[in-house]
């Protein structure tokens, strides 16, 4: 049995000890760690720890493959062993003098830190969401007391997101949290469609999440810049009241609409690249999918997904990006009937499950993507399910977890269209795979596959 306790004491000490760890942060299957030197890491000891189930590094991080739950369990350790808390900075200074960090590395950082602390209240939510949707359907009343309060619970933190968005921006760019919330209220707030300017009345919530980060960016540097000049006894008072003066006229003037074009602009690209491109295009979205995860740059795919809601109240991709989950399963399903390795059928029955569930990187990082080929079939069967996604026009109206969990979250009417997705992915990715076959591996040598990932 793994005792998550000694993991974590073992994944400190390969990494360099306590003092080489300037953060940690996790998300529903990652330890992902910034580290103050990365020269001396033993790699190849720590993806042979019993419960890594994989390591690669993305974005200037560390990323600690180990499943949901036990990632939490970890990383909770990692906090009591460190003194630090998860998410925050114990040397700034050593974080950005990353030799490695690219200006791309860094904006993919502050992506991932921005919106992975989130990710369970926005599941937690959207879940509720769908369980509202379908309590609906089977007839409850819209306007009852239930169905209200559930609306309330399910819908709230999409409402106010904006603000939480603005807190973890000015988080990470060296700003004062609370008026990283503010720059969250200044898009948001209803009030603003009193405003006209140029003879153009303003749009509450233009520009999305996207137009958030920058108006928070913005006000940290402005209070930067504020408190090189501002005496130390009037900062308090001077310092938060002209960065709000100043970011708020500079919102509504200028960066709010700069956000709107550019969270337009990326919403229209991917509805042109569906109208147009179709079942092809849902095949290439789904097909690439699991990529992106592997790396890790899913994550910034969330203000996307967010600005489809906000804008069209549905969005195309979460439905068919789902299907790369599917398409995995359907492929490890296949590898579980073939092989003979019974290390290797254990381990497909324990992240089978959660990969229905929507969670991939236990099938990615334990199954598919050592075994090498059984990783591009998967890919290939999500294609499928992903194409037809697409032709079908199927929407969700909520982000939560993907794969079967999705179902709940799936706008009215679209539902059984999803499930037959689902189903065709699972079949392509378990037929593409028996036809290919794979290399099976003896039971000694699967952990060395294994730590080659």
């Amino acid at each position: 049995m793994i005792h998550e306790k000694e993991l974590a004491q073992d994944i400190i000490k390969i990494v360099g000890g306590k003092e080489n760890i300037n953060t940690a942060t996790h998300c529903m299957t990652r330890l992902r760690l910034t580290l103050a030197d990365k020269s001396n890491i033993d790699l190849a000891a720590l993806k042979n720890l019993q419960g890594v189930l994989g390591v690669l590094e993305s974005a200037g991080q560390l990323q600690i493959i180990l499943g949901p739950g036990f990632v939490n369990k970890v990383a909770g350790e990692i906090t009591i062993l460190t003194g630090l808390h998860m998410g925050e900075v114990q040397g700034l200074k050593a974080q950005i003098a990353d030799k490695n960090a690219t200006p791309f590395k860094m904006f993919l950082r502050k992506l991932s830190s921005i919106f992975v602390p989130l990710i369970p209240a926005i599941v937690a939510s959207g879940m509720i969401a769908g369980l509202t949707n379908i309590a609906i359907q089977l007839g409850a009343s819209t306007t009852g007391t239930f169905i209200t309060i559930l609306n309330v619970i399910g819908w709230g933190l999409f409402s106010y997101l904006g603000i939480f968005v603005g807190i973890n921006t000015s988080k990470e760019f060296g700003g004062t949290p609370a008026l990283g919330g503010l720059a969250g209220v200044l898009i948001i707030n209803p009030a603003i469609a009193s405003i006209v300017i140029n003879q153009v009345a303003l749009v509450p919530g233009r520009g999305g999440l996207i137009g958030i980060i920058l108006v928070a960016w913005f006000m940290t540097q402005v209070e930067k810049q504020l408190r090189k000049i501002v005496p130390n006894f009037l900062d308090i008072v001077i310092t938060p009241t002209l960065a709000l003066l100043i970011t708020g006229f500079t919102t509504f003037y200028l960066l709010q609409p700069i956000g709107g074009i550019f969270s337009d602009g990326i919403i229209d690209l991917f509805k042109n690249m569906l109208a147009f491109g179709g079942a092809t295009a849902g095949f290439i979205l789904a097909g690439t999918f699991l990529p992106i995860v592997m790396t890790g740059l899913h994550q910034g795919l969330l203000p996307i997904h967010m600005e489809f809601l906000n804008t069209q109240h549905a969005n195309p991709l979460m439905p068919i990006l789902a299907m790369a989950g599917a398409g995995q399963v359907g492929a490890a399903v296949a590898i579980y009937l073939k092989t003979k390795n019974n290390k290797l059928k254990e381990l497909i029955k324990g992240a089978l499950p959660v990969g229905i569930l929507g969670i991939g990187e236990p099938l990615i990082f334990g199954v598919t993507l050592p075994l090498g080929r059984p990783f591009f079939t998967a890919c290939i069967g999500a294609g499928f399910g992903g194409a037809f996604q697409a032709a079908m026009h199927v929407n969700a109206i909520a982000l939560g977890l993907s794969g079967l969990p999705l179902a709940f979250l799936i706008k009215p009417g679209n539902v059984s269209s999803y499930l037959i997705g689902v189903l065709i992915s699972y079949i392509a990715g378990f037929i593409i795979t028996l036809i290919a076959g794979f290399d099976d591996p003896k039971e000694e040598s699967f952990q060395e596959k294994k730590e080659g990932v």
